[in-house]
């Protein structure tokens, strides 16, 4: 190992690092090499001094080793190349020629901790969420610029999560000019998106897959519940009667309509609403709909929020199953990591039980396969997504 920086971890994080997890955490360090700052590149030991691996660390972070490399090869610009190609090459594999958004790098689960990547047509969003990825921003850039078309890329290192690396948030533009709007296309759709404000990068990328499939069983009166920018309804709106699209944000609602009008979407209703209150108010007045799409957002940030968010998706989700007929359809999600798949599975039948409805799963769904799930970091599994069918 020569000269690299080290630092020495328990038994026990050895062996989760030696088992393919990416993470060793601040209590996990035994002993460090003196001056060591956030983003160094070094190797971690176990307490005989044996190597585990090579990769970031950040003293400041309650994540404090960030696996890159199990072996002491050189983490230079050419590993780092090989590394982004990679991450590309499956992208050109998985995301259809004609979707001009998807996600390019998928931190973690493509080898680069910390690094997220974005592409919305000629236009990339980074964010660089570890002090490592920070640090190499400007090779970032260069990478990126080689490697794809990209006529601008924006940094949208603006998540709460840098902070808890002791970094700053910030947006700044590395390259090119970079729009405020821009139009993508996903499944045969048009939407219009705000990269620079919209949510995480600028819109939900990892439901791409499951609105094609929640599209398939479309027909008669849709209820697009949390609807955001729309992307789920409007997609079915060419085989429905009547979209209505619900969500508490004014300038959410705005973007629907805009969006429907790209698509000529003219049956599309949006309805500003606590979706909670007007799924209540829905039930008490009988109404029905044929298919229910509900994708909220994550109600369980954090562990100690699971208490309250099993309440919350037994809630949206009782009510979305009263409001089917025999033969409607529920494509209902869950992207808060700290519900496992289990959890949300047990809250799908208590709803079902309690709201007196007989419910055949039809498919289990995940995010899509440009936000790849790393086998062995569960973190990674976070998006949960099921179409239901009452009988």
């Amino acid at each position: 190992m020569g000269d690299q920086a080290t630092i020495t971890l328990s038994k026990r994080a050895a062996k989760r690092l030696r088992s393919g997890h990416p993470w060793a955490f601040r209590s996990d360090v035994r002993e460090a090499s003196p001056g060591l700052s956030q983003g160094d590149i070094v190797d971690a030991v176990d307490p005989s001094g044996h190597f585990i691996g090579r990769g970031f660390h950040n003293p400041l972070s309650l994540i404090a080793f960030r696996m890159v490399a199990r072996d002491t090869e050189a983490l230079d610009l050419p590993f780092w190349r090989r590394r982004l190609e990679a991450a590309l090459a499956l992208r050109q594999s998985v995301v259809p020629a004609t979707d001009t958004a998807c996600r390019l790098v998928h931190a973690e689960a493509d080898g680069i901790p910390g690094l997220v990547v974005d592409r919305y047509g000629k236009f990339l969003v980074l964010q660089a969420l570890t002090a490592g990825i920070d640090r190499m921003l400007p090779m970032w850039a260069g990478l990126l610029t080689e490697l794809t078309d990209a006529s601008g890329i924006l940094a949208r290192n603006d998540p709460k999560a840098r902070e808890l690396e002791g970094l700053p948030r910030e947006k700044r533009v590395l390259l090119g000019d970079v729009p405020p709007e821009i139009v993508v296309t996903e499944n045969g759709y048009d939407f219009a998106v705000d990269i620079h404000s919209g949510q995480k990068t600028g819109a939900f990328l990892d439901q791409r897959e499951n609105r094609a499939a929640a599209s398939t069983y479309a027909r008669g009166r849709v209820l697009d519940a949390f609807c955001y920018q729309g992307w789920f309804g409007i997609q079915c709106a060419h085989k429905a009667r009547e979209v209505v699209a619900v969500d508490g944000s004014q300038p959410a609602l705005d973007s629907v309509a805009k969006n429907a009008a790209l698509n000529d979407a003219t049956n599309v209703k949006p309805v500003r609403a606590n979706v909670f209150d007007y799924l209540y108010q829905l039930d008490k007045s009988s109404e029905r709909f044929d298919l229910i799409l509900l994708d909220p957002p994550a109600f369980a940030k954090s562990r100690q929020a699971i208490g309250a968010a099993l309440k919350g998706y037994k809630e949206i989700n009782l009510r979305a199953m009263r409001l089917l007929p025999p033969g409607g359809i529920l494509v209902t999600s869950s992207c808060s990591f700290h519900l496992s798949e289990s959890q949300f599975l047990n809250v799908l039948e208590t709803a079902a039980r309690d709201g007196r409805r007989t419910v055949q799963i039809l498919e289990k769904r995940t995010q899509s396969r440009d936000h790849p799930i790393l086998l062995t970091h569960p973190e990674s599994y976070y998006l949960k997504c099921f179409v239901l069918r009452v009988m």
